[in-house]
């Protein structure tokens, strides 16, 4: 493999700063989610307060991550994944990959979580962001959002999820929100079984406005959002008992979650197709499902 050609002082001092945030933001889910577990006083309070494992891995073509998963008392398996990688794309992925077939070369970094609760009353969550850089950097963009998919059906959760999204894309533009909450029910949608995975959020990928500030302004936000909405959501259920009725509902549900994953999921399919971390990429999948 050629190496890759020189970018440009804006774009390294860009991809810089992206891996940065993702990397600060993963520390402060991470102390956000931990100490959520702390102050349990419900059903498994018992038990001790779940703390994260950190697992480092390297790709053999460039580049690594760092996992972080939690199984706690609270927190039934959370995952909260960095990634840097960078190398060149496998002929599938150039098709699919818009540029990909003159820019063959990449570089990517992005922050994922997937949380999995024990209590079937507080939501499942999900929230990625990336940046995506080809070549020379002549083309780069922003991609990611978040989605909620309750166990229980609450309309006050997902009112107040949605709300809070709102009120991050209204602060760059009036169209963003629309936009990208259309994207999300059209991409979390389970096409074989006619329904929607979760209650929805926002979606977006390829988004280069020409404005880099902005781009990646938005993109810290995003993340900002979920930090501040889902642990207030967590906090409103976390500590009310249910029943064993409603927990084979949440393991049906689950179920859906990873049909999604593994037939439908694109990061999912990046990940294998770039060389990730097996482990890393499917630390989506939940600790317990059933199909009845």
């Amino acid at each position: 493999m050629t190496s890759q050609p020189a970018q440009s002082e804006d774009i390294v001092s860009l991809k810089a700063r992206a891996s940065g945030w993702f990397r600060e933001l993963r520390d402060e889910i991470c102390a956000e989610f931990e100490a959520l577990e702390d102050v349990l006083i419900g059903t498994f309070s018992d038990r001790l307060a779940g703390r994260f494992e950190r697992k480092t891995w390297a790709r053999e073509d460039g580049g690594g991550g760092e996992m972080s998963i939690m199984r706690g008392r609270l927190f039934e398996k959370v995952g909260v994944n960095i990634s840097t990688v960078h190398g060149e794309f496998s002929d599938i992925m150039r098709k699919e990959i818009p540029g990909a077939k003159e820019n063959p070369y990449f570089w990517a970094s992005g922050i994922s979580v997937v949380a999995h609760l024990q209590s079937p009353l507080v939501p499942a969550v999900h929230m990625n962001t990336r940046m995506l850089v080809l070549n020379d950097g002549a083309k780069h963009w922003y991609g990611g959002g978040a989605d909620l998919t309750p166990m229980m059906d609450n309309e006050e959760d997902a009112v107040d999820f949605h709300a809070a999204f709102k009120a991050c894309c209204d602060r760059f533009s009036p169209d963003y929100y629309q936009k990208y909450t259309q994207w999300c029910d059209e991409y979390f949608y389970l096409k074989h079984r006619g329904e929607p995975r979760g209650v929805g959020g926002i979606f977006y990928d390829y988004l280069n406005s020409g404005e880099q500030e902005k781009d990646f302004f938005f993109t810290r936000s995003v993340g900002e959002t979920f930090l501040s909405i889902y642990p207030q959501i967590v906090r409103r259920h976390m500590n009310l008992p249910w029943t064993k009725a409603q927990r084979e509902q949440q393991l049906v549900r689950r179920g859906r979650y990873v049909e999604f994953n593994l037939l439908y999921d694109r990061g999912t399919r990046f990940g294998l197709q770039t060389g990730g971390n097996v482990e890393a990429i499917l630390m989506s999948m939940p600790p317990e499902v059933k199909w009845p």
